[in-house]
C-alpha cells in the first residue's frame, strides 16, 4: 500500500479512537477538548445549514435505494439513510477503527440488516460496475487522488444515479493561512489537495452534471460566540449576509464549504 494511504490510516485511526462524534455540539466539543487532533472542531459549530441541504438531498434519494457511503468515517450518514428508508447501505473507509465504530453503532440501533461496513481502498473499490443507486461523501475527496477516486465513483454508480458531496475549499487566504499554521490537524496529502476551481474541472471529466451551493464565509465570525446566548442571533445574521454574497460568482469561491450533487456518470471503461 502507498505510503500516503498508510499515513491516512494512522491519522484517522487516531482521530476516531474513542470518539464517535462527527457533528458538533457543545457536549461533543467538550468530550474531545483534550485531544489536540480535534482542535478545529469548533469551526463545525456553524455548519448546520450546509448539513441541512446535504440531508435534504439524502432524504430525497435514499428511500428504496442501494447506497454507498464513500469513506464513511464513523457512519453518521450511513445510519441516517438506513433509518430513513434505504434498501441497503454499504459504508467503506480506509480506517479499520472507523469500521469498528460503525459496526458498533449499527448494532446499537439494530440496523445490521440494512447497513454494512468494510475497510476498503476508495481508489480501487471491490464493487461491480453500476452497483449503487445513490452515493454520498463528506470531506473525503481531498484525501484522494481525484482522478482515481472520480473514475471509481463513476464506475460503480448506476447511469441514472447521483452522488451528494460536501467539501472544503482552498481559495480563502485566511483559511489557507490557518491550515499552514496547523499542519498537525491533517495529513500532508490532505493539506495539498483541498478542492479548488481546478478540482472541479477534473470532476467534470467523470460526471456530466454538477449542482453546487456555497456556504460559510462571514458565518465563521460567529465561532467565538458558540458558547454564549448570542450565538444563534449572530450566526443567523452572518448566514443572511453569506446567502447574498455567496451567490456572486467570483466571491463564492472564498467560502469554506461547498455542497454539491453529481449526476450523469461518465464511464471510463
Amino acid at each position: 500500500m502507498e505510503e500516503r494511504k498508510l499515513e491516512e490510516i494512522a491519522f484517522h485511526d487516531k482521530l476516531r479512537d474513542g470518539a464517535y462524534e462527527q457533528r458538533w455540539s457543545p457536549e461533543a466539543e467538550a468530550r474531545v477538548a483534550h485531544e489536540p487532533v480535534w482542535a478545529n472542531f469548533k469551526y463545525y459549530s456553524i455548519e448546520q445549514n450546509s448539513i441541512d441541504l446535504m440531508r435534504k438531498w439524502l432524504l430525497e434519494n435514499c428511500r428504496g435505494s442501494v447506497i454507498l457511503d464513500y469513506c464513511c468515517g464513523n457512519g453518521d450518514e450511513s445510519l441516517f439513510v438506513a433509518r430513513n428508508g434505504a434498501k441497503k447501505v454499504v459504508g467503506i473507509d480506509i480506517s479499520p477503527l472507523s469500521i469498528q465504530n460503525c459496526n458498533e453503532r449499527a448494532a446499537a440501533e439494530n440496523l445490521q440488516d440494512t447497513v454494512s461496513f468494510k475497510a476498503m481502498d476508495a481508489e480501487a473499490m471491490e464493487f461491480d460496475d453500476n452497483t449503487f443507486d445513490f452515493m454520498m461523501e463528506y470531506g473525503v475527496l481531498h484525501h484522494l487522488d481525484l482522478h482515481k477516486g472520480m473514475a471509481e465513483l463513476a464506475r460503480v454508480l448506476k447511469p441514472g444515479g447521483c452522488m451528494v458531496c460536501t467539501e472544503t475549499l482552498g481559495h480563502n487566504i485566511l483559511i489557507k493561512t490557518y491550515r499552514r499554521r496547523t499542519p498537525e490537524l491533517r495529513t500532508a496529502w490532505e493539506a495539498e489537495h483541498i478542492l479548488t476551481k481546478e478540482s472541479f474541472d477534473i470532476i467534470k471529466q467523470y460526471f456530466g452534471r454538477i449542482e453546487m451551493h456555497f456556504f460559510h464565509l462571514f458565518a465563521l465570525g460567529a465561532v467565538p460566540f458558540r458558547h454564549t446566548p448570542f450565538f444563534p442571533v449572530i450566526l443567523g445574521a452572518l448566514r443572511l449576509i453569506d446567502s447574498v454574497l455567496l451567490k456572486i460568482p467570483g466571491l463564492r469561491w472564498q467560502a469554506w464549504q461547498v455542497v454539491f450533487k453529481l449526476s450523469e456518470p461518465r464511464k471510463t471503461r
